[in-house]
């Protein structure tokens, strides 16, 4: 890199150093601040906004180098870390004090997207996975870890072109870093298009890190034997991905992973099966739009009180179950808790004040942990007691066997209270943390130290009586320490064990072992109380990792009451019922909500719609439509009921009767992938082919609006064939929601097995019309495209037109004829509001309205007013 004979002994050291972690910005300490140098600090200099300038090395030109405080690096290391880079953190491994030469130095840590957030103070509610992926062939496994909790996932399968149970995985985990091996390359493709959806770093890193042998050594030593069965070993692909997501934590965080002792092996297929396209159309987590939480399934199910129940919440959305026990489990939990209004309080009351306990583990085990987060873990145990107590009340099995297993760990949260301040300072070695009355020794030295002067006056009061020298003085200066002075006049006064230390002119100064003591712990007082206090640190620390598996089994079952008491909160408030899940093939709704589109309305009401599916007749609906009367809301509804219910949720609707489908899969929507050059139709092709391949029997299929991306006959007999297809039992036969427009369709009722018709009830007076949001039985062959358009505000002229157009087209005229509107005189102006508003309002017939018709033209009269 550098001439290294050129430079100056601590340069060579940081070369020396930096060669070994080529790839990392290196943060270097140098006193109270981190270093950057040569090209890291040009980088760091740039992407942090700080002020780049030189250092002299020993070198014809300065080094570049920047700098930031150590007191606040993580702020700065953060930024990096977003920015896709990783940082080596570089400490002094020796006292500068003690040490011979320079400094030894050496890198603690590498902190790398995936590993992040582990020394952070920052709150926050979201998993960060690192996920290790090892392919062989056409088979594939994958090892899931954060780091940040402790919690590891391993699952694996086979690898097929498209969106594979890989790719879903991958959406289903959102991992921050992903680690490759090298046969994983003919996949990169895969992983390039998963990058544009959600932000992820990626690396291939050497074979060597998944070698067997090494893997199945490694698992052994973090796990233990008792933990892991021989059909995982058996498993290479498994033990491959997470031994190399092993070895890759031993080299970047070089601490005892303690917090890491456990792993769940998952099958591909132990959760309901949703793909990357339906994450992202059912808008599950987050919008589509911002990517925000608000406006998605979760930030209306999110009521949790804690960062570990968020993160529960969110892993119970993202992988719901297709267990039927499990799932009924969850159920029955909510619904005691819907039912016992008190209790669901007492307890979400108490978790108010319950601090994020894995994160303050991951501190712990990292070395990173002040004081405070002890308080902070003190006062999180405080609040178990509540939890526990709560709970005993509670009969069903999910809630009493939590109440049975919660572990308040009293004799820990004893020990901290005893041992901490109520506000202990930031710093870990400068004392101000420990209690008066835990430590006898740590007590009598802060008395040494604040009681100092008084003990000298004493001793000198002591030795004055003792030996009747009535101008006996005790003294300080910085070449004896303290002494004892006596004039010439008492010298024959003197005890015998005084030691003589000088002779002055008018008296003699002596010492006395108790003097030299006590002289000793004064001026050592400061440093022996830091030391003391961060021995009794260190000792509270220990005891802290001594209880970490018990204190990692109450922080999960603490974050599942959490997520219980959050989807019961919802429940309660928003009407929602349990619904009836099991194992047969029916999807029965009646009068089902739409839980995000419903919670937005603010000046009207949702709209509920039945839905009925099965394996038999009614396994294909049809549904025709215009746009904008709400078919799409609709079949999204009804996929995300099906998921709330296997989530363990209640669900928006009057009653609801749930089999349990192994996947849901989507087609909704269009939208072109330029940056990998394909059309709206090619995406639309890729993900029907998907869904053709993976959909089973057991499936639920939202299909909207399939073909329209192509020409018009195109487009009709690709939709007529995937329907024929999807439909037939010998091919799918899976449970089917198929909105088009495209009305000929309707026409599948009479010819093929299971296929229903059903359209959006639409009320039509003249030009206008009225969507009643209602889904009935029976197509439509009307679309009303023109009135639509009338609605959406198209000129006059424009809407006359194009009924001009349209006649022309149903007479069976292939061109249309020429305009007979002057276009030149069109105007795009709108006559005054008020004669508007009074036209519409003349022209409503109150005697052929409904009631839901009513409230529908009253609401739009009331926006347009509001907008004046």
């Amino acid at each position: 890199m550098k001439n290294k004979a050129a430079v100056t002994p601590m340069m060579q050291q940081y070369l020396q150093i930096k060669e070994e972690y080529n790839d990392c910005i290196l943060f270097f300490r140098l006193g109270d601040f981190y270093e950057m140098f040569f090209d890291d600090a040009i980088t760091a200099s740039r992407e942090l906004e700080i002020t780049l300038t030189g250092k002299d090395c020993g070198m014809e030109e300065r080094a570049p180098m920047c700098g930031v405080p150590f007191h606040s690096v993580q702020g700065y290391i953060s930024k990096l870390i977003k920015k896709g880079y990783k940082v080596a953190i570089c400490e002094q491994v020796e006292d500068p004090a003690t040490a011979k030469g320079i400094v030894k130095r050496d890198v603690v840590r590498v902190v790398t997207p995936g590993t992040a957030g582990a020394e952070s103070d920052a709150i926050s509610e979201d998993n960060n996975f690192l996920a290790c992926i090892y392919m062989e062939g056409d088979f594939f496994g994958v090892a899931f870890a954060d780091v940040t909790t402790g919690e590891v996932v391993v699952s694996d399968g086979v690898s097929d072109y498209g969106e594979s149970a890989l790719i879903n995985l991958l959406a289903s985990f959102r991992p921050s870093e992903i680690i490759l091996n090298s046969g994983s390359a003919h996949r990169s493709k895969d992983i390039v298009d998963l990058q544009k959806r959600y932000s992820f770093y990626d690396s291939y890193i050497d074979d060597s890190y998944f070698d067997a042998e090494k893997a199945q050594k490694n698992i052994m030593l973090q796990f233990g034997t008792n933990t892991i069965g021989s059909s995982f070993l058996e498993k290479d692909c498994c033990t491959s991905a997470l031994g190399g997501l092993l070895a890759y934590l031993y080299e970047t965080q070089k601490v005892d992973l303690t917090h890491i002792n456990s792993f769940k092996y998952v099958e591909s297929t132990q959760h309901l099966q949703i793909d990357i396209s339906s994450f992202r159309n059912l808008e599950l987590t987050e919008t589509m739009r911002d990517k925000e939480k608000r406006g998605s399934l979760l930030g209306i199910l999110d009521r949790t009180k804690t960062a570990m129940g968020a993160r529960r919440l969110k892993s119970w959305i993202d992988r719901p179950l297709i267990n039927a026990d499990g799932i009924n489990m969850r159920l029955d939990a909510v619904e005691e808790l819907v039912d016992k209004i008190e209790t669901r309080e007492e307890i979400t009351e108490a978790l108010k004040k319950v601090y994020d306990i894995e994160r303050i583990l991951s501190k712990v085990v990292y070395g990173s942990c002040n004081a405070r987060d002890f308080l902070s873990l003190r006062q999180s145990l405080e609040n178990l007691p509540d939890v526990k107590s709560a709970l005993k009340e509670c009969t069903s099995a999910y809630l009493s066997n939590i109440h049975s297993n919660l572990n308040v760990l009293s004799d820990l949260r004893l020990l901290i209270y005893c041992a901490i301040v109520d506000e202990p300072p930031i710093t870990i070695k400068e004392g101000g943390m420990i209690k008066k009355g835990f430590d006898k020794e740590l007590d009598s030295v802060k008395d040494v130290l604040n009681n100092g002067t008084s003990y000298i006056a004493a001793i000198e009061a002591k030795e004055k009586e003792r030996t009747g020298i009535k101008n006996l003085k005790v003294a300080y200066n910085r070449v004896f320490g303290y002494y004892i002075e006596v004039s010439k006049s008492n010298l024959d006064k003197v005890p015998e064990e005084y030691i003589r230390k000088q002779t002055l002119v008018g008296g003699e100064r002596f010492i006395t072992q108790e003097l030299k003591d006590l002289e000793a712990n004064i001026l050592n007082a400061r440093e022996r109380v830091n030391a003391l206090e961060y021995d009794n640190f260190v000792a509270i620390k220990n005891e802290i990792l001594k209880n970490l598996h018990t204190l990692q089994a109450t922080a999960k079952l603490v974050s599942i009451v959490d997520a219980l008491c959050s989807l019961a909160t919802v429940a309660a408030r928003r009407g929602y019922v349990k619904p009836l899940v099991d194992t047969s093939d029916i999807i029965n709704i009646k009068d089902g909500r739409h839980p995000v589109v419903e919670a937005s309305l603010k000046d009207s009401l949702f709209v509920p719609n039945d839905t009925y599916l099965d394996t038999s007749d009614s396994r294909f609906s049809i549904i025709t439509g215009p746009n904008m009367a709400g078919k799409s809301t609709y079949m999204r509804q009804t996929a995300l009921i099906v998921i709330m219910a296997q989530m363990g949720s209640f669900v928006p609707a009057k009653e609801c009767h749930i089999g349990i489908v192994d996947a849901v899969f989507t087609r909704v929507g269009a939208s072109d992938d330029l940056a990998s050059g394909q059309s709206t139709f090619m995406v639309e092709m890729n993900e029907v082919a998907h869904i053709l391949k993976n959909a089973t029997s057991k499936s639920l299929v939202i299909l909207d609006e399939i073909g329209r991306g192509t020409s018009t006959f195109d487009g009709l007999s690709i939709a007529w064939a995937v329907a024929e297809y999807m439909a037939n039992k010998e091919c799918i036969g899976a449970k089917t929601l198929f909105a088009t427009h495209y009305h000929e369709l309707t026409a599948l009722e009479n010819t093929a097995d299971g296929i229903k018709n059903y359209s959006v009830a639409v009320k039509k007076r003249g030009d206008d019309i009225t969507f009643l949001r209602k889904i009935v039985k029976g197509g439509t062959d009307d679309s009303f495209g023109i009135q639509v358009a009338l609605l959406a505000g198209l000129p006059r002229e424009v809407i006359d037109r194009a009924k001009q157009v349209l006649s022309g087209i149903e007479a069976g005229n292939k061109a249309p004829s020429n305009p007979q509107i002057e276009w030149g005189n069109c105007s795009l102006g709108d006559p005054p509001v008020s004669d508007a508003l009074k036209e519409e309002i003349m022209a409503i017939d109150i005697s052929t309205l409904t009631p839901i018709e009513a409230m529908n033209e009253l609401y739009k009269l009331q926006k347009k007013v509001s907008e004046l």
